[in-house]
């Protein structure tokens, strides 16, 4: 029995088939094709050969009538960095993608590369007007989004003390509201569905919480919490949720993508101090491949068994083994006192 008569599905054999019959290619030599490539390791001539053979990707064609839908992506915060390295990776591997940016003008060459597949709007996340309107462009252009990626952030840096109401606020706006909004207007059409992903990009700064990022810090650590009570929330309707804790990456966070307040305190100079801008000697130097980092999160977002949590980078992995220990070495010094609340029976 053939492949076909066993009801499987190869894109990549499809695809060939029908370019074979366009240019009256006898299927026989489509299917002679060994792909073991000289191994000595043949196969049986009624099943469907390698795509690698093919010369074809993994990755299924769209435009192929017949062929399954892609997957459709919302990405947010696609100027530059990872949010700019995700996207080309989407659209590099065939799925559609609705990639946004506060300026368009950032990211329309990469929509002008991909006419087919690509649809670049403007979005600032704080703007509910424009959240519920570029949701309902990507899903009158692609019919549906599958996974929604939550980029869209920037950083803050002073003492708690320094900080200005306003400018947390807007972090705040920015870093934790946004992505709330905009998961609440995918979610409707994901539970119709019963499928789709969330992706979340916090930080590791979220769990270390270093000196003069305490606003940043709570900001991701914010996101991350909803996060995993959506997750438990969503993983009974078949929808993936995960948090992305990348650690440092060359991309323009500690440049463009970073403010701090403005009138520091002389008290917090060895502190928070040594972590403002002018002081900050990482910025170019980062050990991340924001390529990399985007790679490794679609590995996450295709597994069966998407995580709820994902460190990206050494740094991120050390820092959170680091916060481990050390929180478990205090949790034990003071379990005696912790246990000591029960009320008496």
């Amino acid at each position: 029995m053939g492949y076909l008569e066993r009801g499987e599905y190869n894109p990549s054999l499809d695809l060939a088939l029908r370019i074979a019959k366009f240019f009256d290619v006898p299927l026989e030599f489509v299917f002679s094709i060994d792909p073991s490539h000289g191994s000595g390791q043949g196969r049986k001539s009624d099943d469907p050969p390698d795509a690698g053979a093919l010369g074809f990707g993994t990755h299924r064609n769209p435009h192929i009538e017949g062929n399954p839908p892609m997957t459709t992506w919302f990405l947010t915060g696609c100027s530059t960095g990872l949010g700019r390295a995700l996207a080309e990776a989407v659209l590099a591997r065939g799925d559609g993608a609705a990639i946004t940016a506060r300026d368009l003008r950032s990211i329309q060459n990469l929509a002008d590369a991909y006419p087919d597949s690509a649809l670049a709007l403007p979005l600032d996340v704080t703007d509910a007007t424009q959240v519920t309107s570029a949701v309902r462009e990507a899903e009158e252009r692609f019919g549906s989004i599958d996974v929604l990626v939550n980029n869209a952030g920037y950083g803050y840096r002073a003492a708690v003390e320094e900080g200005d109401d306003g400018d947390v606020q807007r972090l705040f706006a920015t870093n934790f509201f946004g992505p709330v909004a905009l998961i609440k207007e995918v979610l409707p059409g994901m539970r119709a569905r019963r499928s789709g992903a969330i992706v979340n990009i916090s930080s590791i700064g979220a769990r270390i919480s270093p000196p003069g990022s305490g606003y940043y810090a709570a900001s991701k650590a914010a996101l991350e919490g909803m996060s995993a009570s959506l997750r438990k929330e969503l993983e009974p309707l078949g929808i993936a949720v995960m948090a992305v804790e990348p650690g440092g990456f060359r991309t323009d966070f500690a440049g463009r993508s970073l403010t701090q307040s403005a009138d520091p305190i002389a008290d917090y100079a060895d502190t928070a101090g040594k972590r403002r801008k002018e002081a900050d000697t990482v910025h170019g130097t980062q050990p991340g491949d924001p390529a990399k980092a985007a790679t490794a999160i679609l590995a996450a977002v295709d597994s069966p068994a998407t995580p709820g949590l994902l460190l990206l980078g050494n740094d991120a992995v050390d820092g959170f083994r680091e916060v481990e220990d050390a929180q478990r070495a205090e949790l034990d010094a003071w379990e005696e006192l912790s246990r000591s609340t029960t009320l008496e029976s």
